[in-house]
């Protein structure tokens, strides 16, 4: 999983919030190593693919995400 790209990890992403949060955290990692070995600072997610699009819903992904080393941003 860890030679993965960030689109690919952004997609195991959107499948793993589909799923109840299964491994996202695992998912999180690799998006995490992916980023550092693309040299991408932030990544983006469409707001139309989230479980919650609202503000509040975007703003508790992003603070997880913070939490795990992971600066993010929605289109």
């Amino acid at each position: 999983m860890s030679d993965i790209s960030v689109p690919e990890a952004i997609d195991a992403i959107y499948a793993s919030i589909r799923n109840d949060n299964e491994d996202l955290d695992a998912h999180i990692a690799a998006l995490k190593a992916a980023m550092a070995r693309e040299g991408v600072k932030e990544a983006n997610f469409e707001t139309a693919k989230l479980a919650q699009p609202n503000r509040q819903g975007r703003k508790l992904m992003q603070a997880y995400f913070r939490k795990k080393g992971v600066a993010i941003s929605f289109t």
